[in-house]
């Protein structure tokens, strides 16, 4: 019952303080001394054990609205009695239902031009359809509009998995009984996947990486499980030398193969991003019409994804490949206040823009359609002053400890002290860069 609550949380947005108390019950009368203590920095912050008990930010991922409205009133229109429940968030189960129902006016699926595909009324007559002109437009717009919003489904779909996947890795590839096999391996994955879920913040000093002192603790105890752990499962979400090294050849392989297909579908689906917005390639500040949110969730998926790829080449002996292909990394894009910010307390920019911007756009070169290679990467590196080898750009990252800081309550990435005021404030519209509904304290 313990593992199951923890399993909930991969596919949840749950603080690392309510994933450690969780994983505090999971291994209660296990842990020695010093893991107690080590774990009950976080647990001890969990909202159980707070005066507040409460979060104003919300614990699961946003969800893709589907399409049973559209879909429902489609079958009234068609007077369609007899036609199954489905999953109609699923764009399959909709495409399926569109193909069912298109011959009942000789539609073909697909082909939904208003001037072009339509029949006029001796091809209806021909093909037996006894319908008014009206009702037989009315039933093909119903059918249009559906394949419009089929089509607008199956991007929101990509974006919602791109940015869960940027965040997490393929946790939710993770199955109930592989998780709840090994309950060190277990607690390792639902705290570091919601340490990797944690929200992005209003700063100049850096992010918080997601392997800390917690999640140290608890990988130790999956390296001294033995057989028991379970390694492929950890790999999931971990994707490092020293988890990669306890596969077999086959698994290291079937794991190379999801990432070289996510990279795939980030690149195409970045591509079409870039064609779409007007971004400053060069300083990658935010201007007004860019959709920001999406293109650095997907630059997210990109970037995760391609540390893991190039993690697996090297556990694989196959590095040889970035002689010939090694597309770089993807900038995410940066509001003009943080940029300024950084101007004045002096830094001179993230030297990883300049590498960014020397190099052929990463999605052209996965397409093969330019070149870039380990040589071309490193001499953009060393104009940029970066280190070739500490800063991923053709090697994995290497990675340290950080200790345990407390999840801030944040309104569009600002640290409010109160959950309450930052429910007010978020409500308000205070820091979204809209226009804000001033807070009135004498009305209330």
């Amino acid at each position: 019952m313990k593992l199951n609550a923890l399993y909930e949380t991969i596919h949840l947005r749950k603080r690392p303080e309510d994933v450690a108390a969780l994983v505090q019950d999971a291994l209660q009368g296990t842990l020695s001394k010093e893991e107690g203590e080590i774990l009950a920095k976080a647990a001890g912050a969990a909202l159980r054990a707070t005066v507040w008990q409460y979060t104003s930010m919300l614990e699961a991922f946003a969800k893709v609205t589907g399409l049973e409205k559209q879909v429902s009133k489609a079958m009234e229109l068609f007077r369609l009695d007899d036609s199954p429940a489905g999953a109609y968030d699923d764009p399959e189960v909709v495409e399926q239902f569109i193909a069912r129902v298109s011959p009942l006016i000789h539609k073909n699926p697909g082909y939904s031009n208003y001037k072009t595909d339509r029949l006029n009324r001796e091809e209806r007559a021909a093909a037996g359809l006894d319908l008014s002109r009206r009702r037989y437009n009315k039933l093909f717009r119903c059918l249009r509009r559906l394949e419009t919003k089929l089509g607008i489904l199956i991007r929101e779909r990509q974006k919602s998995l791109f940015q869960r996947t940027g965040k997490h890795g393929f946790a939710e590839d993770i199955t109930r009984e592989d998780f709840t096999g090994d309950v060190n391996s277990a607690c390792f994955i639902a705290y570091y996947t919601a340490r990797c879920n944690l929200r992005s913040e209003f700063t100049v000093s850096g992010q918080q990486r997601p392997y800390d002192e917690i999640a140290d603790m608890l990988f130790k105890r999956c390296a001294a499980g033995g057989k028991q752990t379970n390694w492929w499962a950890i790999a999931q979400v971990y994707v490092k030398t020293n988890v990669l090294e306890q596969l077999t050849d086959d698994q290291q392989g079937a794991l190379l193969g999801k990432w070289t297909a996510l990279l795939q579908q980030v690149a195409s689906f970045l591509e079409d991003l870039w064609t779409q917005n007007e971004f400053n390639r060069t300083s990658m500040v935010v201007k007004r019409g860019n959709d920001s949110t999406t293109w650095n969730n997907t630059a997210g998926a990109w970037n995760k994804a391609r540390d893991s790829w190039l993690n697996l080449l090297y556990a694989l002996g196959m590095e040889f490949v970035l002689e010939d292909m090694c597309p770089g990394k993807v900038m995410r894009l940066i509001a003009a206040d943080v940029a300024a910010w950084h101007h004045m307390v002096g830094s001179k920019g993230d030297p990883n823009l300049l590498v960014w911007s020397q190099l052929p756009l990463p999605w052209e070169v996965f397409s093969g359609r330019e070149a870039c290679n380990r040589t071309m990467v490193e001499a953009a590196c060393k104009s940029a002053g970066l280190d070739t080898g500490k800063s991923g750009w053709i090697a994995p990252r290497p990675q340290g400890v950080v200790p345990f800081r407390p999840t801030p309550e944040l309104v569009h990435g600002v640290a409010i002290s109160n959950p309450y005021l930052a429910k007010i404030l978020k409500q308000h519209k205070y820091f979204s860069g809209k226009d804000i509904k001033p807070l009135s304290p004498e009305q209330n």
